[in-house]
């Protein structure tokens, strides 16, 4: 497995980033290390299959 790094590049509304900026400063934390944080979390892949499961519901994907 490389350990390599890569950059993610991601595109979001300013509404959604203003609640990145508010969840991270609550944690005193930067935008970036945030979300960093978020996906290394232990329930990340389980929480994120939810997420997509509700999201095809929601478009009525079979």
């Amino acid at each position: 497995m490389s350990m390599g790094t890569s950059v993610l590049s991601l595109r979001m509304d300013g509404e959604l980033l203003d609640r990145l900026r508010d969840h991270a400063a609550k944690r005193g934390m930067s935008v970036q290390d945030y979300v960093v944080r978020t996906l290394i979390r232990d329930d990340f892949d389980e929480r994120f299959q939810s997420a997509v499961e509700e999201t095809e519901r929601f478009y009525g994907v079979p």
